[in-house]
């Protein structure tokens, strides 16, 4: 059985300044929002975080930053969040730009107790200088340390008592692989039900690296709303 939370600010206890957090979501389909709003209510700081792309001005990851609580983010995109632009440009932010595949193997590979990879992604870019590479092939390679994190936050649609859970669709993005690469993961989730209730056949993480629970009630923003005309 994991430890279910019924308070966000509760389940979010742990994690103090300094720490680095990997943080799921992709835009902003997947966040674990709630947990999110509990650190900008907390107010940590100094915080490295880690995570696809750093939400929008007024909704998730958008909010830390907002409140100045980032200290560092590695990421594979900046998108249309204005605040992480004028961070960014002014030096008051440190920003570890990432290609993206080679971010999700990176976060991968810590979960799975890999310390690095070879990748061409990156190779005769800025993202190669200091980097070790190889050729393999007769092709050159980019070495790229694996990561791993004190807290991952992740959000799912279902988890049964001992932890496993279920994504929904495209919202697993991120999820399944940072749920693996954190020291303590806790997973905000839709709906808990009992152990033994999913098929197994259809769980994404297993409950070996989760931690905690918390079933929440996402608003679900958009992050660009198109309509037809």
């Amino acid at each position: 059985m994991k430890r279910i939370f019924s308070d966000f600010l509760e389940a979010i206890e742990g994690i103090q300044d300094g720490m680095t957090l990997m943080v799921g979501g992709f835009g902003l389909c997947g966040i674990p929002e709630n947990l999110i709003k509990a650190l900008a209510e907390k107010g940590v700081k100094n915080l490295t975080i880690i995570s696809n792309n750093c939400g929008v001005d007024d909704w998730g990851l958008g909010l830390l930053l907002r409140n100045k609580q980032i200290k560092k983010i590695i990421a594979s995109y900046v998108g249309e969040n204005k605040e992480f632009e004028r961070q960014l440009l002014n030096g008051e932010i440190e920003v570890e730009l990432t290609p993206q595949g080679t971010l999700a193997e990176k976060i991968r590979a810590g979960g799975a107790g890999i310390p690095a990879f070879y990748t061409p992604a990156g190779v005769g870019t800025p993202i190669a200088a200091g980097k070790e590479t190889r050729i393999f092939n007769n092709r050159e390679y980019l070495l790229e340390e694996s990561l791993t994190s004190d807290f991952s936050l992740v959000r799912a649609c279902r988890a049964d008592k001992m932890g496993n859970l279920v994504y929904r669709k495209t919202a697993r993005n991120f999820n399944s692989m940072m749920a693996a690469a954190g020291r303590t993961t806790i997973a905000e989730v839709e709906e808990i039900v009992e152990t033994g209730e999913l098929d197994p056949n259809i769980i994404h993480s297993p409950g070996i690296y989760i931690q905690s629970l918390i079933q929440g009630t996402q608003e679900k923003r958009i992050e660009r709303r198109t309509i037809q005309a």
